[in-house]
């Protein structure tokens, strides 16, 4: 599955039955849960990048896409739109990027 047919996905699910799914679910509690339950998950990816256990960290980390695709949805972000951030950074320094914040 793309990251893009996640997102779609997603924003399908915005307005559905909360008791048939759990993107709308998640969704229907707000913006600020949605943000919690993100980093609830970068927290445990972290845990398991630290401990070195790979299946896990893969785990984890579709845990943390799905996520923040949620939490994006939940505010309105496309993944478009960060895709397009990313790659207005493209062939920019990390440095020089960090430094114009």
């Amino acid at each position: 599955m793309s990251l893009e047919k996640l997102a779609a996905t997603i924003a399908s699910r915005k307005g559905a039955d909360p008791e048939t799914s759990w993107t709308a679910k998640l969704l229907s509690k707000g913006p600020e849960k949605c943000a919690e339950k993100f980093g609830e998950e970068a927290v445990e990816a972290i845990i398991e990048a630290v401990k070195g256990d790979r299946a896990r960290l893969t785990a984890e980390a579709a845990d943390v896409l799905y996520h923040l695709l949620v939490m994006l949805a939940a505010r309105d972000v496309s993944l478009e739109d960060v895709l397009a951030e990313l790659e207005r950074r493209e062939g920019t320094s990390g440095i020089a990027e960090k430094a114009g914040r």
